[in-house]
């Protein structure tokens, strides 16, 4: 029986302030899309994907303020 694949999570590498968030639930991502924009010290830093999938869960919203390491996006990959 073939396992269902582990799904892979973004995580948060710094404290940041959620700018957008560019994806929706259900949406299918590429390898480098960005999938949320952060601001830190006056930089916009974008999020990006390394797998390709389908988002599954939103963590986070516009305005919410994050820590390293917190989960952003969860991705089902394909």
């Amino acid at each position: 029986m073939r396992r269902k694949p582990e799904p892979y999570v973004i995580h948060a590498e710094l404290v940041a302030n959620v700018l957008s968030v560019n994806v929706a639930v259900g949406e299918a991502v590429e390898v480098g899309a960005q999938v949320v924009l952060l601001e830190s010290m006056k930089m916009e830093i974008p999020v990006l994907t390394e797998q390709a999938g389908v988002i599954t869960e939103l963590k986070v919203a516009e305005g919410d303020v994050v820590r390293d390491g917190d989960p952003l996006v969860i991705v089902a990959i394909s």
